[in-house]
């Protein structure tokens, strides 16, 4: 097994240097810090796993969690399964400080900055899609605190890595489910949560790419926003139903579905909707259960949330990016995950 020592001489460095790398204890000139890593890769360096334990104990990292949707349960669910991270981890001593926010730039922009002033050592974020945030995770990056998207991406950042779905492949998924349902023809209304959000216009984008390509008589007819709130959800899907009395299918991109069947129930329509929606979260299963929505896209919430700390965690202890992964790069470290039907 490769040693610091052995890592030193070959790099012609002093092994303080070496050590300031692997462990990230202080500021290394790029050029050296890059030999370093390169040598130690070649040498498939591993770091001693007590040491490892016993610095992160010293270092006490905190990590930096902002989510959106304060009442949103996919979030809760991605929650759940960071949370059960932690508990694995709990030999390294981290903690995690968790904020959630509304689709807002500003509101995002001040939580970052509410977060580093809890001098947190690395951020696990759904970013708001604006170059605004981009400029924030690079300046992050730069100053040595980094950044996993998790669930919607900001893909030419450089955040370490990307934990979610290929959200144009789900959109293409949903809109197969729609025609497996409703046939060759259709009037659909699409309720998205924020044009903001990326990864809710990938589905978008999926979506009525696969119509056009493959089902051109399924038409869409609208797409409205409901912010990922059950009550402006009903709000939206009661104005939408009642300016297009022909709507035969919905298409929720993301939350708030509870408020948006409940408005469809209330409507007293002649011929029920097919309904199309993500997660599998407990008031969308009922309505699955009660023939209300046709079928939902899982998307792993809870090992989306263990697997954005757990890459987080070990490159805070180890300086290794994740397999694949450079601060440019695009990778998705999980697919959809499952389909549930009536």
């Amino acid at each position: 097994m490769a040693t610091m020592k052995e890592i030193a001489e070959l790099s012609g460095v002093s092994r303080g240097t070496v050590d300031r790398v692997l462990n990230h204890r202080g500021i290394v000139n790029a050029e050296t810090e890059r030999k370093v890593l390169e040598i130690a890769k070649l040498l498939d360096y591993q770091p001693n796993k007590a040491g490892i334990a016993l610095a992160a104990q010293k270092k006490k990292l905190k990590i930096g969690v902002l989510l959106f949707g304060a009442e949103n349960p996919f979030f809760d669910e991605v929650m759940d399964g960071l949370r059960q991270k932690l508990e694995e981890l709990s030999i390294y001593g981290c903690t995690v400080i968790e904020r959630r926010i509304s689709f807002d730039l500003q509101s995002q922009l001040q939580t970052i900055d509410e977060l580093l002033k809890e001098e947190i050592h690395g951020l696990i974020l759904s970013p708001y899609n604006d170059p605004a945030i981009q400029e924030k995770i690079d300046l992050l990056w730069e100053n040595g605190i980094p950044c996993i998207t998790i669930n919607t991406d900001m893909p030419d950042s450089k955040r370490i890595a990307y934990v979610g779905s290929d959200y144009h492949k789900c959109g293409q998924t949903a809109a197969g489910l729609l025609h497996l349902f409703s046939g060759d023809y259709a009037s659909v209304g699409i309720v998205t949560g924020s044009h903001n959000v990326l990864c809710h216009e990938e589905r978008i984008s999926g979506f009525t790419s696969h119509l056009h390509t493959k089902h051109p008589n399924i038409r869409i007819v609208d797409v409205v926003e409901n912010g990922d709130d059950d009550y402006k959800s009903y709000e939206v899907v009661s104005d939408l139903l009642d300016r297009h009395p022909d709507l035969s299918a919905l298409y929720f991109t993301a939350a708030g579905v509870y408020g948006g069947c409940r408005a469809v129930l209330n409507a007293s329509l002649q011929r029920p909707l097919k309904i199309i929606t993500f997660d599998a979260v407990l008031s969308t299963c009922e309505m699955i259960r009660n023939g209300v929505i046709s079928a939902t896209i899982c998307q792993q919430p809870d090992e989306q949330g263990a697997r954005s700390l757990s890459l987080l965690v070990d490159y805070l202890l180890t300086g290794k990016l994740p397999e694949n992964n450079a601060p440019t790069a695009t990778r998705t470290a999980s697919s959809i995950a499952s389909v549930r039907l009536v």
